[in-house]
């Protein structure tokens, strides 16, 4: 009973962690968005993608949660593609760089996926999004300009 316990303690600390992890947009092993279903955001939800079902797009793998949701993404792909490379959007439009990102911290505006960071920060938590949703309109603008400038960063 005490190893089930520990077990359970393990598991749920493992989930803790890993909802607070920031993942660079595509990993060393070419996975893109931490294995999200970049389709599946545009029904406003954040959900792990399955490594059975899975489309290879610009060197990056994406993973989906249905097969439905991966022919959606390969009739269109740049349609399902997180704008600025996956990088956070609030960091690209405010401070010229290139964070990495919460793959559950998002927003679609004008039908685009925007990811953005969320965790720890100096001197405590910090949510990007936050200060995204504080002047969207100005932020996104900023971001599109600069983007062939950071990206090259």
């Amino acid at each position: 009973m005490k190893n089930i316990k520990f077990l359970l303690v393990l598991t749920l600390g493992c989930i803790a962690l890993n909802i607070n992890a920031q993942i660079q947009p595509v990993d060393d092993n070419g996975l893109a968005i931490g294995g999200y279903d970049v389709v599946a955001y545009f029904s406003n939800t954040a959900i792990q993608g399955s490594t059975k079902i899975t489309e290879k797009y610009n060197n990056a793998t994406y993973q989906f949660s249905t097969t439905e949701n991966r022919d959606t993404f390969k009739s269109d792909p740049e349609k399902y593609l997180p704008q600025f490379g996956g990088h956070c959007a609030w960091g690209v439009g405010a401070k010229d760089t290139k964070f990495p990102i919460n793959p559950e911290t998002f927003d679609i505006v004008d039908g685009k996926l925007y990811l953005f960071y969320n965790g720890p920060s100096e001197g405590g938590d910090f949510n990007a999004m936050q200060l995204w949703n504080v002047d969207t309109t100005t932020l996104k603008i900023a971001a599109h300009k600069k983007w062939p400038s950071v990206k090259k960063k």
